[in-house]
């Protein structure tokens, strides 16, 4: 493929060289044929009904329900004149009935006009008042949605509290009230175990590793029992990360708690930072675009959802692979990708290694090198921020991750030219 050309539909665009400006994008197949333009038709015709609101629905139907009474009282309203017009003249002879009957269809017609343009302009003031109507019947329905949407983890304990008739509404926000306590007392209860399990855990995991260091630190250990101890010092170490990542997991799976202007490239230089000795003794190649990328979140967290990227593609990887970090504005959006070589990976398996404890080779507890919660944090942190990501499978082994995080408000930076 020659630089310039984009991949056709469907095919994973190649791995070139230094091509570190090049953001990775999933391509997918473009429906075509006449499905596509079913499916064109079938949008059309359903937007407009699609975007229309509640409100505006109950609006529409009391219009129509008004002009259908109306055009029938009109109808009725000439048959009425019609036949007291004709009752009046029926004493009259033939001749004059039929020299009045001029009149009689002037006087029909001028009824008809002036009670369609009565009808037109009480419509449109019936249209208005149904407005009206449906937004005061909407009104709690509003509040629930306005509360509904102000609520977190950190306010559950509010409650909508309705007042007035027992109806339909009032039972829908008893029920919502109800569902909101059992929600706040959850999450309580959550917020404790956290804590509980983050001492009653840590603590004799401590003790466990200080007792082996020292008893090994001994001049007169034996070979078998530094051998032995040895061993599960590196248990105990797998079991600390274990313990370490599933407390951090419950923690950036709840509300943001610090929200602060944060540029991705300095976080990924950070990262990179740290972890440069891990690098080096991995022999991988490691190849950067670092452009802005300014959004607003958890430096703790972006930072560790970083780290599991970079971490996941050491882990991962072939010898003599390579690393490629990029961050800037992708498709509109601040966003940092990490891909790496390694072995294949199948698209449908995909899913499943942000799922915890789950590995690249399919095995829960097979592996020592992890504690197979890298990616799902990285999803939790994600999501945390209200953002997106996506992984598919890198030309000719290995991976690619691609984080998109809303953008910051007051970003000036323009996007990064793709090339």
């Amino acid at each position: 493929m020659r630089p310039g050309e984009r991949p056709e539909p469907g095919q994973v665009e190649p791995t070139r060289p230094g091509d570190t400006g090049t953001w990775r994008s999933l391509n997918s197949v473009a429906p075509s044929g006449s499905g596509g333009e079913r499916s064109t038709a079938h949008a059309t015709v359903h937007r407009f009904t699609d975007n229309l609101s509640l409100r505006a629905r109950l609006t529409l139907i009391y219009g129509m329900l008004f002009f259908a009474a109306g055009s029938l009282l009109v109808l009725v309203n000439y048959l009425v004149v019609a036949v007291l017009l004709n009752a009046l003249l029926s004493e009259e002879s033939p001749a004059e009935l039929i020299e009045n009957s001029h009149y009689i269809e002037q006087v029909l017609t001028h009824v008809t006009r002036f009670s369609l343009l009565a009808l037109f302009l009480v419509g449109l003031l019936a249209v208005a008042l149904g407005y009206a109507v449906a937004g005061r019947a909407l009104s709690p329905l509003q509040k629930i949605t306005r509360i509904a949407r102000r609520l977190s983890e950190r306010s559950l304990h509010e409650r909508i509290a309705l007042s007035g008739p027992d109806d339909e509404i009032r039972e829908l926000a008893d029920t919502f009230d109800g569902m909101l306590e059992r929600l706040d007392r959850a999450f309580d209860g959550q917020r404790r175990f956290v804590a509980n399990a983050s001492h009653e855990l840590r603590t004799p995991l401590a003790i466990n590793r200080t007792l082996l260091e020292v008893a090994l630190s001994a001049p007169d250990v034996s070979p078998d029992l530094r051998t032995v101890g040895q061993t599960l010092l590196e248990t105990n170490a797998r079991h600390e990360r274990l313990i370490d990542g599933l407390l951090f997991l419950a923690k950036s799976d709840r509300e943001l708690e610090v929200k602060a202007r944060v540029d991705l490239s300095e976080v990924v230089t950070t990262v990179l930072s740290q972890l440069s000795g891990a690098i080096d003794e991995s022999g991988l190649s490691l190849r950067q675009d670092l452009r802005p990328a300014p959004v607003t979140g958890d430096p703790v967290l972006l930072e560790r959802l970083v780290a599991n990227l970079v971490e996941n593609a050491l882990k991962y990887n072939v010898d003599e692979g390579e690393i490629t970090v990029r961050s800037g504005m992708y498709e509109g959006m601040p966003a940092v990708q990490v891909e790496n070589s390694g072995k294949v990976i199948p698209a449908y398996e995909i899913e499943g290694l942000f799922e915890p404890f789950r590995r690249g080779s399919g095995d829960r507890v097979g592996s020592g090198r992890s504690a197979g919660l890298g990616l799902s944090i990285v999803r939790s942190v994600v999501r945390a921020h209200e953002g997106v990501v996506t992984a598919w499978p890198r030309a000719g082994g290995g991976l690619v991750v691609t984080v998109c995080l809303p953008v910051s408000q007051g970003n000036g930076t323009e996007p990064a030219e793709r090339r």
